[in-house]
């Protein structure tokens, strides 16, 4: 048998017997629950209160969202996201504003309106439930954040 071929058994060996091993490891978010099997209604879960911002976990990070955002609808004509944290708005809705740097373009130049790369909320700023993880989270920032 050529060395090429040995190689290339012993590694489909060893994938096979990693590959069982890991997935002995592995835990489904629905249990025990078979997949064919309907699985039951998770715990109900509320928004948090609006309140002081939620504290952030490294440098940089889009500060998270307080309240459902599935109806706030963001496209080319309207963003439903600046009815309340518009500069114009924030303090009648008693809102968060948006940072300066959303004004930014590409090249650093200040725009009297919101950037386009800075205009679709939902890709950077996600909303937060009061809830208990559902995995483990054993992630520890370098150095606390100031807000």
């Amino acid at each position: 048998m050529s060395r090429s071929r040995t190689c290339a058994l012993v590694s489909i060996l060893i994938f096979f017997v990693t590959a069982g091993s890991v997935a002995d490891e592995v835990k489904s978010l629905r249990g025990a629950t078979a997949i064919e099997e309907n699985s039951a209604e998770p715990a109900r879960t509320r928004w948090m209160d609006d309140k002081e911002p939620i504290a952030r976990d490294y440098v940089q990070q889009p500060p998270l969202v307080p309240h459902s955002i599935d109806k706030h609808e963001i496209d080319l004509n309207s963003n439903k996201c600046m009815t309340c944290h518009s500069w114009a708005e924030y303090l009648l809705a008693d809102a968060t504003k948006i940072s300066q740097t959303h004004f930014a373009d590409r090249e650093g130049d200040v725009l009297a309106t919101l950037a386009g790369r800075r205009y679709f909320c939902k890709q950077c700023h996600v909303s937060q439930k009061d809830t208990e993880p559902l995995v483990e989270n054993i992630f520890e920032p370098v150095e606390a954040v100031s807000q």
